[in-house]
């Protein structure tokens, strides 16, 4: 097998494992199941991949830099503070019609599954939901925040943790009803408070995404 055949392999099961993970679960996935899903005997697998915890800590990380081309994506078209989380609480509306990862949202799965059972995929998600709040929403309140786009004195840390938690449990709710109306709902009130964020010397620049609406 050649360095790109290799390469590819390792992309096919990845791609496989990561949505199989993320719908059953770390210890809902039986090695047959991975088997199946790939279409390898053991010894190939476990040729690319030493154990089934590497494939998982693996598989999680591939399933989270999807996440992160979707909301890149989204993000890249709006420069300011208040169209970036429109298109940021969009992207999430989006997610849940349309998921990256088939069985909901990694980091969410992840962190109540593993929370008491898996400490190495307990920290992989708490690495990436950091990323979330502190990286993705903290970064855009703190430059709007530096741009006089949004309040000198805004609680960036308490105020990019509320609109993770919220998208957070509309996915949930939308994922455990079945009706993604509950993610939409959401996420109009999330539109909401991005609106009022904004400083009175920038609200004419306001531009809300209406997919959500």
């Amino acid at each position: 097998m050649t360095p790109k055949d290799a390469t590819a392999t390792r992309e096919r099961i990845l791609d496989s494992a990561a949505d199989l993970f993320n719908q059953r679960g770390y210890w809902g996935t039986s090695l047959s199941d991975l088997l199946a899903a790939t279409g390898l005997e053991k010894g190939g697998l476990y040729h690319h991949f030493g154990s089934k915890e590497a494939l998982a800590l693996e598989a999680f990380d591939h399933a989270v830099d999807r996440l992160r081309v979707r909301i890149r994506e989204s993000l890249a078209p709006h420069r300011e503070a208040v169209p970036r989380l429109h298109a940021a609480i969009d992207n999430y509306v989006a997610f849940v019609e349309r998921p990256p990862v088939a069985g909901g949202c990694p980091l969410l799965n992840t962190a109540v599954e593993s929370d008491d059972t898996h400490p190495a995929l307990r920290e992989r998600a708490a690495a990436a939901m950091t990323e979330l709040v502190d990286d993705t929403f903290g970064r855009i309140l703190t430059r709007g925040v530096e741009r006089g786009e949004l309040a000198a004195d805004l609680d960036v840390e308490g105020t990019a943790a509320l609109f993770v938690a919220a998208i957070e449990g509309g996915i949930m709710l939308s994922k455990l009803y079945g009706d993604n109306d509950y993610m939409r709902r959401t996420a109009r009130r999330l539109h909401d408070l991005a609106d009022s964020l904004a400083t009175a010397g920038t609200a004419g620049t306001r531009t809300r995404r209406r997919s959500s609406r």
